[in-house]
């Protein structure tokens, strides 16, 4: 089956590379992959510019402004915008049980904008205000890192990929290190990490290592431990009913 060019609307960087098996999966196979990132700091562009890159992944920054970020009129024209350039057959975005049990304020009205936004990219609307590009449907949504996953992507063979963007995130990674330094003990790292005595003082260096670990359990918990077939997998939720001319 040819696949179809994807578009991820990420509310963080980061998401890149947690959907960077099916990103990169989709952009090797003559889909391609386009990620529109609605909220970077300048010092990590570059990094996930270096990150997009390694999943053959063309990324786009919005620039939102982070705590204000409201689906307002002009912040709609702009995901319109990007949906109807770039013309996807599938779109992955974040969760909407998870977003609004999140304590991160922008998930919430993240996930209002982007879903009117692709309501109102497949309508006549604002057409000039848009690009003057057409309207364009998107028959596919998956949202991302789901509470309830019902149909994972196997991703074994680009696992790898997936670190390796992953270790350019550097700021991102420091920031992880920090946050579960503070809530897991030194005693219980160095049981998680056998690395961890060599990375302990370099921030973004302990980060990886926890990502590392982390990201393989989560991988290999939605592949083989569940019974799927495949090793490592990565969870999606469909937002549509399947349409099957048989049970398979």
């Amino acid at each position: 089956m040819e696949a179809k060019k994807v578009l991820l609307l990420a509310t963080y960087g980061m998401e890149i590379v947690e959907c960077g098996g099916a990103l990169a999966k989709h952009a090797q196979n003559g889909g391609g992959a386009d990620a529109a990132v609605a909220l970077s700091r300048p010092e990590s562009k570059e990094q996930i510019k270096n990150a997009a890159a390694v999943l053959s992944v063309n990324v786009r920054f919005l620039d939102f402004t982070s705590g204000d970020l409201n689906p307002d009129k002009p912040s709609k024209e702009k995901i319109v915008r990007v949906i109807r350039e770039t013309r996807p057959g599938i779109i992955i975005t974040q969760d909407p049980e998870h977003s609004f049990l999140d304590l991160d304020p922008d998930r919430r009205t993240a996930m209002i904008l982007y879903l009117e936004a692709i309501s109102l990219a497949a309508r006549d609307w604002q057409v000039k205000e848009c690009g003057g590009f057409p309207p364009h449907s998107i028959n596919s949504i998956y949202f991302m890192t789901p509470e309830k996953p019902n149909c994972v992507v196997n991703i074994a063979d680009y696992f790898s990929l997936k670190e390796e963007a992953m270790s350019e995130l550097t700021s991102q990674l420091a920031f992880s290190a920090k946050v579960l330094s503070g809530k897991v003990t030194h005693e219980a790292l160095k049981v998680l990490l056998k690395d961890y005595e060599d990375v302990k003082d370099d921030p973004a260096k302990l980060g990886n290592a926890l990502h590392r670990e982390m990201d393989r359990a989560y991988h290999l918990y939605h592949g083989l431990l569940c019974h799927t077939g495949f090793a490592l997998a990565e969870p999606y939720r469909k937002a549509e009913r399947f349409e099957l001319e048989y049970l398979f």
